[in-house]
C-alpha cells in the first residue's frame, strides 16, 4: 500500500495553521496580499516562490525540493541549532 504524498502547498497551510499566527498577522508581517494568501490557504491559488519562502522563513521552515519531509528538520537561525535535528 503506497502512502499518499503531501504537496508542499498542503505542508505550508499545515504549518500557517498550526503556527498559531493569524492568516492577517502573516500578511501584514510579510506584505502579502490578504485575498491572495486567503485563496492559497483554501486551496485555490498557488504562491509565488519568494512569497512561499517568506512565509517559510517567517515560520522558521526549511523548504527542500524532492526531500522527504519527515526527515527534513526545520530551519535554524544563525548561530542556533536546529529544532527537533534528525541525526543520520
Amino acid at each position: 500500500m503506497s502512502k499518499k504524498r503531501i504537496m508542499l502547498g498542503d505542508q505550508i497551510r499545515q504549518a500557517v495553521d498550526a503556527s498559531g499566527l493569524s492568516r492577517y498577522a502573516i500578511c501584514k508581517a510579510l506584505d502579502l496580499n490578504e485575498g491572495g494568501f486567503s485563496r492559497f490557504m483554501s486551496g485555490d491559488k498557488g504562491l509565488t516562490l519568494a512569497n512561499l519562502e517568506a512565509v517559510a522563513d517567517l515560520l522558521d521552515l526549511h523548504i527542500v525540493a524532492g526531500g522527504n519531509p519527515r526527515n527534513v528538520a526545520p530551519a535554524a537561525k544563525p548561530g542556533r541549532k536546529p529544532k527537533g535535528a534528525v541525526k543520520q
